[in-house]
């Protein structure tokens, strides 16, 4: 028998599947022809299908030598170097099969294969398209191709890829999932819902389907359905990292801590490297008020990864929270330096700086920064305005915020949208708050039209805006957690304004005014912003408590013998500077004690650290925990006096000390934020607490605290005095506010219509 025929021999037991018998006789061949070229190739391809690509390739590359122009040859190799995931060689092997073949489909197919493992997108795309040239219904191609747009940002090409995968393969549940995924990404959730579950219902073991399935209910705002699914993922796939980790973000979205901790716990467990699940745990436990551990596993996940920019951006929002604020706006600058993208980042930044820098000019600086870098961008994909410019009309104004809930803010809404005049006004609320309470409620009842709008991006919420035809919109949030700078930078209104998050600059040039008082920003400030200030006449806060307990209680240095003052401030406002202040007063009245609220473990190790460097020993320093606000503000009854912080004054806190009885004591910064003491104090008539020097700081408290009679008639009239003074007058603050509204909407009427197209 010839070589020939025992090669065919040979081929057909290999096509039959028997491997054994084509080995030994492709040995056979080799034994009497050592250099024939198909016996070497068609011995290769048996090896690497028999799960031995190392042999493989010793005898393809042989074959190779002897044949370098055969295009089988090169994508043999090819086919043996992706066995052996060396991505790099089986691109440089399929495309010499595309030189010397350039009419193969398949060369042109496996050649975007190993493009894309290699990270080689654009050019992974390109081999795709010339595999869809040449032969047009190839499924597989289609899929692929539009897994790498995706990848790219096409998302809108990817999704018709994949669309028309499925349409000619629509049994082959891989083609479904991607096309899936492509619509998740494109937020079309209700048609990857549709999909997903077609999917699911021919392969209902289909992990990878369910996990995704479960993204689309979650952006369907269905989130306990959501959770099922991600549920179901980890039941089909044991150790499904992803899917826990989604597991535990629902569950925490839903206000179920205990749930998400054990589901990121297991995310981590299934895979012990995953900074995306250390990174969401320990936010979680930032969340819980336990610092400690949140600071461990962020601190933990940069030793893994010393490049992950969000690690750096938790772990900074952490050390601000324990009043490290020089650490915490390094971790911030280093997280953009490592992804210059990271919008909310450069937001912390900001805000990080309006509590460490006693001037203006670097805060307004870096919020241009932040304009510069992620708004401007945006100017040119701002519409055109067709509001209807008639000064007299009834206006629509909206108002953005992620806090519409039981959070400080709303003791500032709920007594304006109280008070609007519903017959010169429309007011619309947008929402994003993640998890709805009573307050949430109590809000959207005040509101005229209410949207919930957490699940739209902010393109599409200024699509919303502009379609409700939203006159003058307001910002609640600004740079702070959660708040929408970008969507102000699309500018959905014509008119917009910035109020109540704190009395700085957005930085924005998309953002028209903002609003003040004549003590906040004196004659000679408006050069801090980068908004035209709105000062209005009375006061920047209208304050309600929103309930008459606890009741104020006795003075505690009556029964005590000594005064014990406080600050229930966020220890990022507990700066160095605050703490030489109260330094110079605790040293002059030895038996005088300092309660203050701070988180337990090391924040509050810090903190004594840090006091007792400034000659206030632990023994005088009291702490307390964040407590419900009940309880917050029974604290209260505890302390004689309140010593403000700098350079950012307490604000709300200030109020509820004076709601409590509890005179303040201010030393006047040289920002807005440094002002609200000022501003506060002289609403109730308290100016000589309002110091414009250390030295008259500490006489203004050393005053107070001498003068015990002082002290418990103010503690008696406080109260009374806060409801009756223009803090509290909600009525006169919603006409001020909408007088300051009417007049922008008057001065916007009477510009010239060079970006407003008037309707007929």
């Amino acid at each position: 028998m010839t070589s020939e025929q025992v090669l065919q021999q040979a081929t057909d037991r290999h096509r039959a599947g028997d491997l054994d018998s084509a080995r030994r006789l492709y040995a056979q061949v080799l034994t009497e022809s050592p250099g024939h070229v198909a016996a070497l190739f068609r011995s290769g391809l048996l090896e690497l299908q028999d799960g031995r690509p190392e042999a493989a390739l010793l005898l393809i590359e042989q074959a190779l030598r002897a044949d370098p122009a055969e295009p089988r040859h090169h994508f043999g190799l090819g086919q043996v170097l992706q066995a052996l995931q060396r991505w790099d060689g089986a691109a440089a092997a399929y495309g010499r099969v595309v030189q010397l073949d350039p009419r193969s489909a398949d060369g042109h197919f496996a050649l975007g294969v190993a493009l894309h493992r290699c990270d080689r997108l654009e050019q992974a795309a390109s081999a795709y398209r010339q595999s869809l040239m040449l032969n047009p219904e190839d499924a597989r191609a289609m899929s692929n191709l539009g897994v790498v747009l995706l990848h790219l940002g096409q998302i809108d090409a990817a999704v018709e890829y994949q669309r028309s995968a499925v349409e000619l393969q629509p049994l082959v549940s891989s083609y479904g999932l991607n096309l899936g995924i492509a619509l998740c990404r494109r937020r079309d959730f209700a048609a990857a819902e549709a999909i997903l579950r077609r999917t699911l219902e021919r392969e209902p073991e289909y992990a990878e389907a369910a996990f995704n399935l479960g993204v689309a209910l979650h952006g369907l705002g269905r989130p306990a359905e959501s959770a099922d699914q991600y549920r179901r993922a980890t039941e089909l796939r044991a150790a499904y990292a992803e899917a826990y980790n989604n597991l535990g973000n629902v569950y925490k979205e839903l206000g179920e801590f205990s749930p998400a901790e054990a589901a990121y716990e297991a995310a981590i467990r299934a895979q012990p490297d995953s900074i995306v699940a250390l990174n969401n745990l320990g936010c979680l436990l930032r969340t819980l008020g336990r610092l400690d551990e949140s600071e461990a596993l962020f601190r933990r996940g940069l030793r893994q990864n010393p490049r992950h920019a969000a690690l750096y951006d938790n772990l900074g929002s952490v050390l601000k929270d324990a009043g490290e604020l020089d650490e915490a706006i390094d971790c911030f600058r280093r997280s953009l330096d490592l992804d210059p993208g990271g919008a909310a980042t450069h937001s912390n930044l900001v805000y990080a700086l309006s509590f460490q820098s006693a001037q203006a000019a670097p805060i307004l600086a870096e919020a241009r920064r932040w304009n510069d870098r992620f708004a401007a961008p945006l100017a040119s994909s701002i519409r055109r305005h067709t509001n209807r410019r008639i000064p007299d009309r009834r206006l629509r104004i909206g108002y953005v915020s992620a806090d519409f809930r039981d959070h400080c803010q709303s003791l500032f809404t709920i007594p304006l949208f109280a008070h609007h005049d519903p017959g010169e006004f429309d007011i619309f609320c947008y929402s994003s708050v993640e998890r709805a309470d009573d307050t949430t409620r109590r809000i959207a009842a005040l509101a005229g039209i209410w949207r919930e709008v957490r699940t739209q991006d902010d393109a599409t919420l200024a699509e919303t805006i502009h379609a409700d035809g939203i006159d003058i919109l307001v910002d609640l949030t600004m740079h702070m957690a959660n708040g929408r700078p970008l969507l102000f930078a699309r500018k959905p209104a014509p008119i917009q304004v910035a109020w109540l998050a704190y009395p700085g600059t957005t930085g924005l040039d998309a953002m028209d005014y903002r609003f003040s008082d004549p003590r906040l920003d004196p004659e000679g400030f408006d050069a801090h912003y980068r908004e035209r200030t709105l000062r209005l006449p009375d006061s920047f806060w209208c304050y309600d408590p929103l309930s008459g307990e606890p009741q104020v209680g006795a003075l505690p240095a009556q029964a005590r013998g000594f005064v014990t003052f406080g600050c229930l401030n966020n220890p990022c406002k507990l700066s160095d500077t605050a703490l030489r202040l109260w330094s110079g007063v605790m040293s002059e009245l030895p038996r005088a004690r300092l309660l203050l609220m701070a988180r337990g473990g090391r924040q509050r190790e810090r903190l004594l650290q840090r006091l007792a460097a400034q000659g206030i020993g632990a023994p005088r320093v009291s702490f307390v925990p964040y407590r419900p606000r009940a309880e917050y503000l029974r604290t209260y009854q505890e302390i004689d006096i309140g010593l403000d912080t700098l350079p950012y004054n307490g604000h709300t806190t200030s109020l509820d000390s004076l709601w409590m009885g509890v005179p303040v004591v201010s030393r006047v910064g040289e920002t807005c934020v440094g002002r609200g003491g000022l501003s506060q104090l002289f609403q109730v008539d308290l100016l000589d607490l309002a110091a414009d020097t250390d030295a008259g700081f500490t006489a203004a408290a050393l005053a107070l605290a001498q003068d015990l009679p002082r002290l418990a008639a103010l503690r008696a009239d406080l109260r009374g005095r806060l409801a009756d003074s223009p803090l509290m007058d909600a009525r006169r603050f919603a006409r001020n506010l909408e007088a300051a509204y009417r007049q922008v909407w008057r001065d916007y009427c009477e510009k010239p219509d060079d970006d407003c197209a008037q309707p007929d």
